[in-house]
């Protein structure tokens, strides 16, 4: 056994001093390399990756997740800040729905689930339960604003009075409410969001008017509703918007008269300014017409028609005197009629009801009209010349005259031809000078094509001299190497030797130094044999 393992150790210790000092180095660094990378991989594979599960956690709730962590036997690491907490990547989802199901992070805020805690055994007095009912309160109205987009802590405290039976429901006591939000960096409120906040809290708590709401930001700003002051962002969103609708004509009047002049007098000839005036007022209108049906007679339709006629025949007046003052007459009686003479009369009217046509009309005009408009053009010229020829400059502003015409003629105001041509202006000028163009070199110029090409050129004789070089000397060196000379075997004259011992020790030293040469001495003494 020993014997097999020297000659395994000899015959590696022969490849070994076969291999000349460069290969020996660069045979180790290879199987140094290829150890570190085992090493390093198998560490990064067997390395446990962390996720951030919870962020902007108060340490109430930090505490709970860890207490969670710790009885569930789950690594985690707690940040810097202690605001927030790593799990492994793989136990991430899980742990977010177990937490995230037992209700552990209330982000500082308790809300109805602390009546699910019973405080002692023989029930609740009044005085906790008003305490835990504000302090529930309070962390609901809490979780509903950190909910909302942009917060990102909200701290509230509800003050609800005391009940008067005594009082009608107008008499009584109002509660009020005073809230301190503080937003995410970069975040800027709206006043429809501060509206919202607002109507949150004011729904939230009964008997609350929006004037008992005292709404603040963590930077010691007061933020009002709509109302009260705080129409100043609402305001401002509607210029915002209005300045913005104003460029978006603008940009898109101009794109449009660009491209089509470009088509005319070819790209990079043509730049456009465009300006205008809108009018963003709403009117709103409200008409109600009464008209006939029959236009041309003036009536409506019959709808009921009424005729009354009355006719009388009797005696006729005394001819004079006044009533009822004879003798024998009553006071303010006609007295008897001793003429005998006969009277009649007839009476006639005639009722007739129309229908007509009655139209109501709600009018909203659109608030976008467009009031005035100017369009200024720069054309460069052809080439070989200085300015545009009269007929082209004239059909160009002809062109811009129509546009202009057509976008004001629901402005209100009655433009003439001669107006319309003030509001169009064409300039021709060369963009670039004809000495900058010669003296200029562009990438579809034939100079720079050319030099490109030789320069190309030169690089590929510089690298095919440089390849021919070193081939040449690597052929310079082969033929410089000498053949291997055939080898001598090493010859031990046995018929000078008297003593077996030396002969012995000569085949020793043989075999130690140069095993190969002894072995072949060998085989050439069976080969003889």
């Amino acid at each position: 056994m020993n014997e097999r393992i020297v000659q395994y150790r000899d015959k590696l210790t022969g490849y070994w001093s076969r291999f000349s000092k460069k290969q020996k180095i660069l045979l180790i660094s290879t199987i140094g390399i290829i150890l570190l990378a085992i090493v390093l991989l198998t560490v990064q594979f067997s390395k446990t990756e962390y996720e951030v599960a919870f962020t902007n956690l108060d340490s109430t709730d930090a505490a709970g997740i860890i207490e969670y962590l710790e009885s569930g036997g789950i690594p985690y690491k707690l940040g810097p800040d202690g605001t927030s907490i790593s799990v492994p990547s793989k136990d991430a989802s899980r742990v977010k729905v177990d937490v995230g199901s037992q209700g552990i992070v209330q982000n500082g805020s308790i809300g109805w689930e602390a009546f699910n805690e019973s405080s002692s055994l023989i029930g609740m007095t009044d005085n906790e339960f008003n305490v835990k009912y504000k302090s529930a309160l309070n962390g609901e109205i809490e979780q509903l604003l950190k909910r909302m987009q942009g917060v990102n802590d909200a701290k509230v405290l509800i003050n609800l009075p005391a009940e008067n039976v005594f009082a009608s429901p107008n008499e009584q006591e109002k509660a009020s409410a005073s809230v301190v939000v503080s937003f995410k960096p970069g975040y800027r409120p709206s006043q429809e969001a501060i509206d919202g906040y607002f109507n949150l809290v004011k729904t939230s708590v009964p008997n609350l008017p929006i004037e008992n709401i005292s709404l603040s930001s963590s930077n010691d700003t007061v933020l009002l509703p709509t109302g009260q002051g705080g129409q100043t962002g609402s305001l401002m969103t509607a210029v915002q918007e209005n300045m913005a609708l104003q460029k978006k004509f603008e940009s898109d009047v101009k794109q449009s008269v660009k491209q089509f002049l470009a088509t005319l007098m070819g790209q990079d000839k043509v730049e456009v300014l465009v300006t205008s005036k809108l009018n963003f007022d709403q009117v709103s209108q409200k008409e109600n017409l009464v008209t006939p049906v029959d236009t041309e007679n003036m009536k409506g339709i019959e709808i009921s028609a009424q005729k009354i006629q009355k006719s009388y025949t009797g005696a006729a007046n005394p001819e004079g005197g006044v009533a009822g003052t004879g003798e024998t007459d009553v006071a303010n009686y006609p007295a008897a009629d001793t003429s005998g003479a006969g009277a009649s009369s007839e009476e006639s009217s005639s009722t007739i009801n129309y229908e007509v046509n009655r139209i109501t009309k709600d009018i909203v005009a659109s608030p976008y009209v467009i009031k005035d408009l100017t369009i200024n053009v720069a054309v460069e010229p052809p080439d070989g010349q200085q300015t545009l020829d009269d007929t082209t400059q004239t059909a160009i502003e002809n062109i811009l005259t129509n546009i202009v015409g057509s976008y004001l003629a629901d402005s209100g105001t009655t433009y003439t031809d001669a107006d319309l041509e003030r509001k169009v202006s064409v300039y021709s000028q060369p963009f670039h000078s004809s000495g900058a163009n010669t003296s200029g070199l562009s990438l579809s110029s034939p100079v720079v094509w050319g030099v490109g090409a030789a320069a190309l050129l030169a690089i590929a004789g510089v690298v095919f001299l440089l390849i021919r070089r070193n081939r040449n000397k690597q052929e310079e060196a082969e033929e410089e190497i000498p053949l291997p000379l055939t080898p001598e075997f090493p010859s031990i004259n046995l018929e000078t030797v008297t003593n077996e011992n030396q002969v012995r020790k000569q085949l020793e030293t043989l075999a130690k130094k140069k095993p190969d040469e002894f072995v072949n001495l060998l085989r050439t003494w069976l080969a003889d044999e």
